[in-house]
C-alpha cells in the first residue's frame, strides 16, 4: 500500500483490486458477446443483427408484394434505431440474408449486385436495393398481436422485439455460425420438409428418439448441393449429442468427349468454398505436381458451376483421380456441428436435435396462446360495443330523444340502457346512415360470428390437445409451401458413402489390357498379350515346361508364395513379353536360391485364403495382409526346416477338407481354424510319418467337389461325408475308393 499515490486534495479515491476489476468487466464482455452478438436464439434462430433488419424491413412495409428500396436506407433505419454499430458490419449481414449460395432459404430479397459465389463483394449499399421475402414475412407472422415481448432499444426512444414469433423453423432450416468468447456455434442448414416431418412427428410423439427424428432429417441440405458421405451411425452421433461433423464432396459427373477420352465435370462444390480459389488451388497442386493424374483444371462456369477436370492420361480411372483430388483440396470438407444457441433468449448450451425440435414448438406454444388471448381481448371489446349497439337498436326512438334534448346525453344513456362508458360512447358516435335495419342485420350477424370465434378461442386456449392440433395445422401449411416437389424446396445436397479406395499412381497411370501370364517349371515368368487359350506353341528354353497359366489384366497383381513362408507381389504391368522366355522370377523377388514358388494367383483385394505347410499347420488370413510393397516380400506363415509352404486355397465355404500324403482325408468346420495375419498357425490334420498333400474349402449345402481319375467333376455331399467329419487335428481317414490316386482335390 506504500507504494500507491494518492493525489492532494479533496479528491474521493476508492481503491479497487485490479484483477477483480478485470475479471468483472471481461465477463461483462464475454456476456454481451454471447447474448447480442455470436449465438443465434433458438426460438427464431437469429442473432440481434439479423432480428433487428428483418424487423426494421417490417417497419418500413417492405413486405414481398412491396417495392424494393435501397439498402442504404435500410442500414440506416436499423443503425439508427436498432443496432448502433457500423454500417458495413449490417450491410454486410444484409447482403448474406440476400445471397441463394449462402442461405438456403434467404430472409432478403436483393435486387442489383449482391456478391456472387467466386468471393467476389456485393455492389455498394447506394446501389442495391431490397426487401423481405415471404420466409421473413413468415418469421414476423403475428408479431402485431402481442405474440411476443419487446423492450426498449439503446437509446429507450423505440421498442424492438425480444424476439420473433417464427412460424418458419428458421435455426434449423437457415443453419448459423459465430464465435463468442469461450465458446462458438456451426450449424448447418437443413431442409424445411425434412425438419416439418420431424416436427409433426415429435408432436404425436413426444418421446420420439433421436434414431427415429433422423429418419425424417437423414442430414443437412446445403444451399450449394454437395454430396455428404458421413455414415448413418456418425450422424446419429452427431444429432444426439449436438456435435460431430459432416463430411461434403463436391458432385461430378463423368462427361465423354470421343476417342475413348474423357473429362470430369463438377456441377456442385462444398457449402462457404469459393469457385475462384478452389480453382487457384487446384492449379497450384497440378504445378506442384501434387497432382500427378490431374492434367489440367478450367473454370466454364456461367450461372451455373461447371469447372472441368481433365486426367493426365485416358487411362486413369476417374473414381481414383477424383479421390486423389478430394484427399488433396477443399473439394472435400468437413462441415463442424456444434449445436450452441440460446434456450429461453439467456442460457447458452448445446442441445442435440431432439432439444432444438422441442424449444422450438414450445415457442409456438407460447405464441399460440398470446395470439389467442390477443384476439379474445379484441374480440370481448367488439362485442361490448356490438351489445351497446343493439341495445340502442332495440330503442332508437328514445336513443334519438336523448341525445338531442338532454343536456349530457352519454350520462343519460348509461343511466338509462345500463351501458358502460365505452358502449355510451360508441352509441354517440353513430352516423344516422348505421341506423337502418340492414345495418343492424349486419350487427347482429358480426356479433354471432364474434361470439362463435370467442367459443372457438375459450375451447382452444382450455385444451393441449387442440393447441397442439392447431400446432401441427401451421406447420403442415409450412411443409406444402416448402415441399420438395417446389423449386425453393426440392432437397439440394445428396446422401452417399464414400468408395474405400487405395490410391496407387503408379497403378493409376497403368493403361488396362489383357494379357496371359505364363509361369515356367523352371522359374521363368512372362506375360503375352491377351487372353490365350492354346498353350500347345509355346516355346520353353531346354528342359523348361509350362508349369501355371494365368489370365489376368495389366493392372493386375500376382501373389507369390514361397516355401519358405513368404508372399511376394509382382505387377502385371512389370513383366517382360514378347517373344522372349520372360526372366527368373529370382530377378524380380529378393528369393533364396533353397526356396522355390508354391503357389502363385491373381490378388483380389479382400477375399481369405486358407494357407498350410507340408507337416499339417495353418490358418486363415485375408489377402490384403499379405500384399507386399518390397522386393524383400512379407513373412506370413512361419516354418522351421525341414517343413515349408505348401497350400493356399481359396477360404469361400463353412467346411474344410484336408487329405493327408498318407491316403488319409479329414472334413471339420472352417471356425476351428484360426484368424491370423502371421503365425504357424494351428494343426490342421494330424500326420504321423506323412505330409499334407491338398485342402479345400467348401460350402456344406453344396458338398465337396473333386476329379477323379478319369478327370471327371464330382461332388459328395455332408451326408456321403458323414465318416470321415471330424474335429481339427485328427488323424482322418482312408479317403474313398473313387478318389483320385494323385492324392489331390484337383482344380475347380
Amino acid at each position: 500500500m506504500s507504494n500507491i499515490l494518492i493525489p492532494e486534495g479533496d479528491v474521493p479515491v476508492e481503491l479497487i483490486n485490479l484483477r477483480e476489476a478485470l475479471e468483472e468487466r471481461y465477463l461483462a464482455y464475454a456476456l454481451s458477446t454471447i447474448m447480442h452478438r455470436a449465438l443465434p436464439d433458438v426460438r427464431d434462430g437469429l442473432k440481434p443483427v439479423h432480428r433487428r433488419i428483418i424487423f426494421a424491413m417490417h417497419e418500413l412495409r417492405l413486405n414481398p408484394d412491396q417495392a424494393h428500396k435501397k439498402c442504404a436506407k435500410i442500414v440506416g433505419e436499423v443503425m439508427g434505431n436498432f443496432h448502433p454499430h457500423g454500417d458495413q458490419a449490417i450491410y454486410d449481414t444484409l447482403v448474406r440474408l440476400a445471397q441463394n449460395f449462402a442461405v438456403r432459404y434467404p430472409l432478403v430479397d436483393g435486387q442489383g449486385n449482391f456478391g456472387n459465389i467466386d468471393g467476389d463483394n456485393a455492389a455498394a449499399m447506394r446501389y442495391t436495393e431490397s426487401r423481405m421475402t415471404q420466409t421473413a414475412l413468415a418469421l414476423l407472422d403475428g408479431i402485431d398481436q402481442d405474440t411476443v415481448d419487446f423492450r426498449l432499444t439503446y437509446d429507450a426512444s423505440n421498442e424492438e422485439p425480444v424476439i420473433l414469433p417464427s412460424a418458419f423453423p428458421n435455426l434449423l432450416a437457415n443453419g448459423s455460425s459465430g464465435i463468442a468468447v469461450g465458446m462458438a456455434t456451426n450449424i448447418p442448414p437443413h431442409n424445411a420438409e425434412e425438419i416439418c416431418n420431424a416436427l409433426l412427428h415429435l408432436i404425436k410423439y413426444p418421446e420420439a428418439s433421436v434414431e427415429k427424428l433422423v429418419e425424417y432429417i437423414p442430414g443437412p441440405d446445403f444451399p450449394t448441393g454437395g454430396v455428404i458421405i458421413e455414415s448413418k451411425a456418425s450422424i446419429i452421433e452427431a444429432y444426439k449429442t449436438g456435435r460431430g461433423g459432416f463430411r461434403l464432396r463436391a458432385k461430378w459427373t463423368k462427361e465423354d468427349i470421343g476417342r475413348g477420352g474423357y473429362q470430369v465435370v463438377i456441377t456442385e462444390i462444398p457449402y462457404q468454398i469459393q469457385k475462384s480459389k478452389l480453382v487457384e488451388k487446384l492449379a497450384d497442386l497440378i504445378a506442384d505436381r501434387k497432382l500427378p493424374l490431374v492434367g489440367d483444371v478450367r473454370d466454364e462456369s456461367a450461372e451455373e458451376i461447371r469447372l472441368i477436370v481433365e486426367p493426365k492420361s485416358r487411362v486413369v480411372d476417374a473414381i481414383v483421380m477424383m479421390e486423389s483430388l478430394f484427399k488433396l483440396s477443399e473439394l472435400e470438407i468437413r462441415f463442424g456441428l456444434n449445436m450452441n444457441v440460446l434456450s429461453a433468449g439467456q442460457v447458452p448450451n448445446v442441445l442435440g436435435l431432439r432439444n432444438v425440435l422441442q424449444e422450438w414448438l414450445n415457442h409456438r406454444m407460447v405464441v399460440l396462446k398470446r395470439r389467442s388471448q390477443f384476439r379474445l381481448k379484441k374480440i370481448t371489446q367488439r362485442l361490448e360495443v356490438l351489445d351497446g349497439y343493439l341495445a340502442a337498436f332495440l330503442n332508437i326512438d328514445e336513443v334519438v330523444r336523448i341525445i338531442r334534448f338532454e343536456e349530457e346525453p352519454k350520462r343519460k344513456l348509461i343511466v338509462t340502457f345500463n351501458l358502460s362508458d365505452i358502449q355510451a360512447e360508441a352509441v354517440l358516435n353513430l352516423r344516422l346512415r348505421a341506423l337502418s335495419r340492414l345495418e343492424e342485420i349486419e350487427i347482429r350477424a358480426e356479433h354471432d360470428r364474434l361470439c362463435e370465434e370467442q367459443r372457438a378461442l375459450l375451447d382452444l386456449l382450455a385444451s393441449d390437445d387442440k393447441k397442439w392440433i392447431k400446432i401441427s395445422d401451421e406447420i403442415s401449411i409450412v411443409k406444402e409451401k416448402y415441399s420438395k416437389k417446389t423449386e425453393v424446396g426440392a432437397r439440394r445436397t445428396q446422401l452417399s458413402v464414400a468408395p474405400e479406395i487405395e490410391i496407387d499412381l503408379g497403378q493409376a497411370m497403368i493403361e488396362k489390357e489383357p494379357v496371359t501370364v505364363i509361369l515356367s517349371n523352371k522359374g521363368w515368368l512372362r506375360a503375352l498379350k491377351g487372353h490365350l487359350d492354346d498353350m500347345s506353341r509355346l516355346d520353353f528354353k531346354q528342359g523348361d515346361k509350362l508349369r501355371t497359366v494365368l489370365q489376368a489384366y495389366t493392372t493386375d497383381r500376382l501373389l507369390v508364395l514361397t516355401t519358405n513362408g513368404r508372399f511376394f507381389t509382382i505387377n502385371c504391368d512389370q513383366i517382360k513379353g514378347g517373344r522372349s522366355h520372360g526372366e527368373p522370377v529370382r530377378l524380380m523377388i529378393d528369393l533364396e536360391e533353397n526356396y522355390d514358388i508354391a503357389k502363385i494367383f491373381i490378388h483380389k483385394p479382400g477375399r481369405r485364403l486358407l494357407i498350410a505347410s507340408n507337416l499339417g499347420y495353418g490358418f486363415i488370413v485375408n489377402e490384403n495382409d499379405i500384399v507386399a510393397s518390397t522386393r524383400k516380400g512379407k513373412q506370413v506363415l512361419n516354418v522351421l526346416s525341414p517343413d515349408t509352404a505348401k497350400i493356399c486355397v481359396t477360404a469361400d465355404g463353412d467346411m474344410v477338407a484336408t487329405l493327408g500324403d498318407n491316403g488319409k482325408l479329414l472334413v471339420f468346420g472352417i471356425g476351428e481354424v484360426s484368424k491370423m495375419v502371421r503365425g504357424k498357425g494351428v494343426i490342421l490334420q494330424r500326420l504321423k510319418n506323412s505330409s499334407l498333400s491338398d485342402a479345400r474349402v467348401f460350402d456344406s449345402s453344396i458338398g465337396l467337389p473333386w476329379l477323379d481319375s478319369a478327370g471327371q467333376k464330382c461332388i459328395m455331399s455332408m451326408k456321403d461325408l458323414a465318416e470321415w467329419c471330424g474335429l481339427r487335428a485328427q488323424a482322418g481317414k482312408i479317403m474313398p475308393k473313387r478318389f483320385s490316386l494323385s492324392n489331390k482335390f484337383g482344380p475347380l
